[in-house]
């Protein structure tokens, strides 16, 4: 399928890598173009790639590179979906793939593949799916996608009966044709990355698209709560199956202190150590597709009562001076930061802001019972101040996180939270909202000493 083509990849990042390695070790040939100079690259990624072979291209998108001589343009998930290459490549009549669609097209047909996605949770989902699964069955299962790990890495890796476990995002969706996971999994749809899917509606297309590619023999399972994803997979054909948070259903639901599955008491909830209603929707979601497997409820408590949250993620960091510290960078959204402040009855200070994109914080106003403190940070911080300001709420705004930081310790008392959750992506001073993190965690290290 993918043998003797002439395939120009799109983007390098992780993916591009992986994919350029895979194809031109069997006798493709390779044009990789990225627009980033070649002294910005990973000097290790593209010294392999030009020993094997790899024509690379940095520093600008020729407009005369791609023409009817190539097979496939596959673009890296990050890449606009109206770059003027899948434009090209859509008049010229060449498919427009990524990494994740070629990967599926070679994928051994007796592995088991589980593909989790929606808005929110898809990544804590998707880490307590693969580690209840990998309890149970060791190496047998794979973890991949949006999650850090490439698809197509996997490739010369799986052995009969292997079993993956992939996040899929938007972004990975949007030039997928073909493929489809055995078992689907949607925590949640709510208005997210429109700047890049540019209309809601298109956005729900691409999210639902890899269920509608299902066939009978599939399973979906589906969060029954969430309007939005029931109106969207409403005429899928695979066997549906669902998780509830409010109400006892014919599937997963919470009762009487426990999650249940279908009629039997699976785990009592005061061992999962991950707060909020929605992190027992993402155990109920990993917890249907355990049961898929017949994973033993002692396997799911073991796993689920020792998780203690992914990075970035409303990840506890510590408690210094009886203040806890809260890392959810990852919350670039309202809709994240939302959940986030419904996650605790304590008091908070909120650190808000980062790239300005119009979001409006007001839609925040519900859910700000008690948030004492808020500071504003980065670009937008002075619309942070008018909201905070408006809500009667002490609010103190920097340019900068350390500055921000040092202010939360100030204000914030004995018992209370502070709670890194912007609703606010992290470009306007880093590279990616995990540096933010990370940077906030070190100085929670810094006041212990460490």
């Amino acid at each position: 399928m993918f043998e003797n083509k002439k395939i120009l990849i799109l983007g390098l990042a992780r993916s591009g890598y992986e994919a350029a390695k895979y194809l031109v070790k069997r006798n493709n040939e390779v044009i990789l173009n990225d627009y980033k100079e070649e002294n910005l690259q990973d000097s290790k990624q593209v010294e392999e790639l030009k020993s094997l072979g790899v024509k690379l291209i940095f520093g600008s998108h020729p407009d005369d590179l791609l023409d009817t001589s190539f097979d496939y343009l596959i673009k890296n998930p990050g890449i606009a979906i109206d770059h003027k290459y899948v434009i090209q490549a859509k008049n010229l009549g060449i498919e427009v793939i990524n990494e994740v669609e070629m990967t599926y097209r070679l994928l051994p047909k007796d592995v088991t593949l589980i593909g989790i996605t929606g808005t929110n949770g898809k990544t804590t989902t998707t880490t307590l799916t693969h580690s209840i699964l990998k309890e149970a069955f060791k190496e047998r299962v794979h973890l991949t996608g949006n999650i850090g790990y490439p698809f197509c890495s996997l490739l010369d890796k799986l052995n009969k009966d292997d079993i993956i476990v992939m996040e899929v995002s938007c972004q990975q969706g949007e030039n997928i044709k073909e493929f489809r996971p055995n078992i689907g999994v949607f925590t949640n749809i709510d208005q997210a990355h429109i700047d890049f899917m540019k209309t809601f509606d298109h956005y729900k297309e691409v999210k639902a698209r890899m269920f509608y590619n299902q066939t009978d023999d599939d399973i979906a399972i589906l969060n029954i709560e969430n309007e939005e994803v029931m109106n969207t997979l409403d005429r899928i054909k695979s066997k549906t199956k669902y998780f509830s948070s409010k109400n006892e259903i014919n599937g997963c639901y919470l009762k009487d202190g426990y999650i249940n599955y279908y009629d039997e008491k699976v785990i009592d909830i005061s061992h999962i150590k991950i707060p909020g209603t929605h992190n027992l929707e993402n155990c109920m979601a990993a917890i249907m597709v355990a049961k898929e497997f017949n994973v033993s409820n002692e396997i799911i408590d073991k796993v689920l009562s020792e998780f203690t949250g992914v990075e970035h993620r409303l990840e506890y960091v510590d408690t210094v001076n009886g203040v806890r510290y809260y890392n959810d960078t990852e919350a670039t959204n309202i809709k994240c930061t939302q959940i986030a402040l419904s996650s605790f009855d304590n008091d908070i200070t909120l650190i808000l802001g980062g790239l300005e994109r119009g979001q409006n914080f007001y839609d925040l106003e519900p859910f700000m019972k008690n948030v004492k403190n808020i500071v504003g940070i980065g670009q937008c911080r002075e619309r942070v101040k008018e909201f905070g300001e408006k809500l009667g709420i002490p609010t103190y705004i920097y340019e900068h996180l350390e500055d921000g930081f040092k202010k939360c310790v100030e204000v914030t008392e004995n018992g209370g939270i502070v709670l890194l959750s912007p609703a606010s992506a992290s470009w306007d001073q880093y590279k990616e909202c995990e540096i933010r993190g990370a940077e906030f965690k070190n100085y929670v290290k810094k006041m212990k000493g460490e």
